[in-house]
């Protein structure tokens, strides 16, 4: 835990992250995750938060710790051939962290997951919000392709609208 990713989390108000994903936004990504979800048999998520809470960063919780949260919290494991991936973006700290569920996760290998969040991270950075998480989008779905292809039918078990995580 450093002050400065504290200060950088207290500061994250949450309007900043329905102007770097306004509605246009999560519609595209929506569509792209449909359009993607056509090509393989995996079930994708993408959730957007913009800061933790002050108690998780002083235990130091990391992005990928709270993308494991995020994964339980929106059931990503609970589809019948376990083949869920949640994109997850923490904006405050422009953090990336891909969890694939065991069907997939066995197929693909974690390098190739970090690939494509440090491919996301780089766009976070220069602001280009929508341009990351589609470029994502696109860059998962191409994995899924190849290493967890279609086959026939698909019955869609998760959304395909991207979740701004909402603290209560």
């Amino acid at each position: 835990m450093t002050f400065l990713r504290i200060f950088k989390h207290l500061l994250h108000q949450p309007v900043l992250v329905h102007r770097a994903f306004p509605a246009r936004t999560m519609h595209a990504i929506e569509s792209a995750i449909h359009i993607a979800e056509q090509r393989h048999a995996g079930e994708l998520r993408v959730a957007i938060e913009g800061a933790l809470e002050l108690p998780e960063l002083l235990r130091g919780l990391s992005g990928r710790e709270r993308a494991l949260e995020v994964f339980s919290n929106l059931r990503v494991w609970d589809t019948e051939a376990n083949n869920g991936v949640l994109i997850y973006l923490l904006l405050a700290d422009r953090d990336v962290e891909i969890i694939a569920d065991r069907g997939i996760h066995q197929r693909i290998a974690t390098d190739e997951w970090g690939k494509v969040c440090r491919a996301m991270e780089s766009l976070l950075r220069q602001g280009q919000y929508e341009a990351a998480v589609l470029q994502g989008v696109a860059l998962v779905g191409a994995l899924l392709q190849q290493h967890y292809p279609a086959t026939g039918a698909k019955h869609n078990e998760l959304s395909n609208r991207p979740v701004v995580v909402k603290r209560a």
